[in-house]
């Protein structure tokens, strides 16, 4: 795989999560952005972890619930503990997992991770270039679909500004799979303008542009509509089926990350 230069001047949204999940794989430059981050909105730390601990209840329910055996995880970001291939092998280690991600510190550090998983891959392609995805060698050896496939947009459609059409990627998703197959989304909501202006100025600025905008629920519910929404419905993630209590208190004030989980309709 090429590997990308790091521009170390501009924190990265993928590095500046990591370091708010306690994480190492970032560097001077987001740990300054996420201070200043923390300014703005002072509860994006428990947003991060919120956020984090949905996904992998999400991956596990549609593992062990709903036999789910093949993922594509757009804007995948860096590794962690408790990625999806982990959680989805533990109920099948046949399980398939893409990812894809165009970070070159993601890139690096995710292949290195996976080099030893032949049922997974991480692509080095832009989310919104579904061509280049769903034809990419690594991409059809792994995922068919003609079987139910889980496609995951976790905190991540914040990121893409109107013009690239974040509603219309999924869109363009949904059309590829096949009926009973899932769809989650989740992204970065507030009803407060200013907190939405306020974090979206930063992070624009931040990050050289690389970035969408804070949204309101009704923005995350129309990408909805084209699918059937399980229960326990769109919500904070937080309140998507939580493992504990603990977990419920950890909650953030200024924002959420709203969202869940959407069934691919029968095409009739």
């Amino acid at each position: 795989m090429e590997r990308k230069h790091v521009d170390l001047s501009l924190p990265s949204a993928a590095r500046m999560y990591d370091w708010l999940l306690g994480g190492s794989n970032n560097y001077e430059v987001d740990r300054v952005a996420c201070e200043l981050l923390l300014e703005v909105a002072p509860t994006s730390r428990e947003i991060a972890l919120n956020n984090r601990w949905f996904l992998q209840r999400v991956v596990r329910v549609l593992a062990e619930e709903h036999g789910v055996r093949q993922f594509i995880d757009f804007g995948s970001g860096l590794p962690t503990q408790r990625n999806v291939h982990q959680i989805a092998q533990e109920s099948d280690g046949e399980s398939r997992v893409v990812y894809v991600d165009n970070d070159p510190v993601v890139l690096a550090l995710g292949q290195s991770l996976l080099d030893e998983n032949d049922n997974t891959a991480i692509l080095p392609v832009d989310m919104t270039d579904t061509d280049t995805i769903f034809s990419h060698p690594e991409f059809t050896r792994l995922i068919d679909f003609a079987q139910p496939v889980a496609a995951l947009f976790v905190s991540v459609l914040h990121c893409l500004p109107d013009s690239a059409g974040p509603q219309a990627l999924v869109e363009r998703v949904i059309d590829k799979l096949t009926p009973g197959s899932f769809v989650v989304v989740c992204q970065l909501v507030s009803d407060d303008p200013s907190v939405r202006d306020n974090v979206t100025s930063l992070m624009d600025s931040q990050t050289g542009g690389h970035w969408g905008r804070v949204r309101e629920k009704t923005d995350v519910e129309r990408i909805f509509d084209k699918l059937i929404v399980e229960e326990p419905g769109l919500v904070d993630v937080t309140d998507w089926r939580p493992d504990s209590e603990i977990q419920q208190r950890q909650r953030s004030v200024e924002w959420t990350e709203f969202g869940g989980l959407g069934r691919v309709r029968s095409r009739e």
